[in-house]
């Protein structure tokens, strides 16, 4: 994750995953990474990605919606191969992101079918959760999606703001 956040969803995976071995990196000195260009976020990710594979790790969960908005699919595609294919059969590595995760439970927690989206401008204009949501509507379950970008989130909630007036 490119800040705390990410502690959340480690938390969960240890709790209903409780015999594997955890490594978490958060990358707090370049937080948040909503504010990046495309080539930034994705460098920043894939050094990150490169750096706990160094380390052991043979799969990457990236916490952070942006990075999952803006490089998942990118070191999916293009870095993934050429990573395997230096390693030995059976020790192959993968990344997952946390936003098709996100939108498989999220359609449950509405009672109106709108669903709104607060996340960082590089999550918005990605379109990510958008573009997602829209694969699980249908003519029975027809979702609504507003999105908003809000460039001060990341630092509101990293402060424990998130509850106050001003957030």
């Amino acid at each position: 994750d490119s800040g705390y956040g990410g502690l959340t969803i480690l938390r969960e995976m240890r709790r209903r995953l409780p015999k594997y071995d955890y490594m978490y990196l958060g990358d707090n000195a370049r937080a948040p990474y909503g504010t990046h260009s495309f080539d930034v976020i994705y460098s920043y990710t894939l050094q990150a990605v490169e750096f706990l594979f160094s380390r052991g790790c043979t799969l990457v969960v990236l916490a952070c919606n942006t990075a999952s908005a803006k490089a998942l699919r990118t070191i999916q595609q293009k870095d993934l191969p050429r990573i395997n294919a230096l390693r030995p059969e059976g020790q192959k590595v993968n990344v997952l992101g946390v936003i098709r995760p996100t939108v498989e439970v999220v359609p449950e927690m509405t009672q109106t079918g709108h669903i709104g989206v607060l996340a960082t401008p590089a999550t918005v204009s990605s379109e990510s959760y958008v573009l997602e949501l829209e694969k699980i509507s249908s003519p029975s379950r027809v979702l609504t999606i507003s999105q908003q970008a809000c460039p001060l989130w990341v630092p509101i909630v990293e402060a424990g703001e998130y509850e106050n007036a001003g957030a």
